[in-house]
């Protein structure tokens, strides 16, 4: 500041001066200077009386050569500008440079900063006018401050700088939340978890979800529960005629269900003479089971009940009749 007034001084004082060599008066051109001395040494006649005409004569106070008394009006001289003195050279340079000095300042964090000492607080590289991150109080540069603060996707490990997903306590990039299995993004669906990984809703269903016992289909609402395992409704009939268990009894073999007849067609429990299962006791004869009331003789239809019998084209016959029928 004393510099600059020490220049302020140095400059009025010199504008002065120049002012003063202009405030004295400039001097005639000599032909104005042979005017009016011409005219103060002209003759004037003397006046007579008060009542005689006056002669004027007319005195030049030129020569006047050309036929007219018209003089050529030189034209003015372009005047050259006034030097600066070395004072308002150098304020005009100072001026200059603290003009410069406030165009570079930085206003950031509520202050003000040089542009060279307005650094990121962790790499300290030069922000200058670069965009930045603030966080209590501290500038950071975009780099460091999405490695020191931004959440960090749970499948690449990158500090998230856009949109961020959060799911499973965890945060991702949208486009790295996806399923475990297919690996598709996950849609409006949803997804299901399972052992911490995520699945879309048809992935999950036919890897962890229970399967029908009939269709070997994931099981997704109304189901059957028997013989250790889960059924569709619409699966759980009999093994051979597809019939559903109305009486909601069945027979289980060889982990099929089956109803009571094709179980004992199936086991070789059906009476030979009437064709139903055999529940009580049996008979077996000629590689067949009977009802023990269905072991009759094929002619006379009396009642096998001792046993004995005779056996003619795969058919059964008491004694009298075989002997009646075939005896030669």
């Amino acid at each position: 500041m004393e510099e600059l007034d020490a220049l302020l001084e140095e400059l009025e004082h010199s504008t002065l001066q120049d002012s003063g060599e202009y405030s004295n008066p400039a001097p005639l051109p000599k032909d104005q200077y042979s005017r009016k001395e011409s005219a103060e040494t002209s003759d004037i006649p003397s006046v007579q009386d008060d009542t005689s005409p006056l002669q004027v004569q007319l005195v030049y106070t030129t020569n006047i050569e050309e036929p007219h008394v018209y003089s050529d009006i030189q034209e003015p001289k372009e005047s050259l500008p006034h030097s600066k003195t070395s004072a308002a050279a150098q304020l005009d340079e100072l001026m200059a440079h603290l003009c410069e000095m406030q165009a570079k300042v930085i206003h950031a964090l509520g202050q003000a900063w040089h542009p060279e000492h307005f650094i990121c607080s962790h790499c300290k590289e030069e922000i200058g006018s670069s965009p930045f991150f603030e966080r209590s109080g501290l500038a950071y540069c975009p780099k460091d401050y999405h490695n020191l603060f931004s959440p960090r996707c749970a499948y690449c490990a990158a500090p998230i700088l856009d949109r961020v997903l959060t799911a499973m306590n965890q945060t991702w990039h949208p486009e790295h939340f996806f399923c475990s299995h297919c690996g598709e993004v996950f849609g409006a669906e949803g997804f299901h978890e399972k052992d911490k990984k995520p699945y879309c809703r048809k992935d999950f269903l036919a890897m962890f979800s229970p399967k029908c016992g009939g269709c070997n289909r994931p099981v997704l609402e109304n189901y059957l529960s028997a013989m250790d395992t889960v059924w569709h409704p619409e699966c759980f009939v009999c093994g051979d005629c597809f019939s559903s268990f109305s009486t909601g009894s069945f027979f289980e073999l060889d982990g099929r269900p089956f109803c009571e007849l094709h179980y004992h067609h199936r086991q070789g429990t059906l009476c030979y003479g009437c064709g139903q299962p055999i529940a009580g006791r049996c008979i077996s004869a000629m590689g067949h089971k009977f009802h023990p009331e269905h072991f009759v003789c094929a002619f006379c239809l009396t009642q096998l009940s001792k046993g004995i019998f005779r056996e003619q084209n795969g058919k059964t016959y008491c004694p009298p009749c075989f002997n009646k029928l075939f005896q030669i």
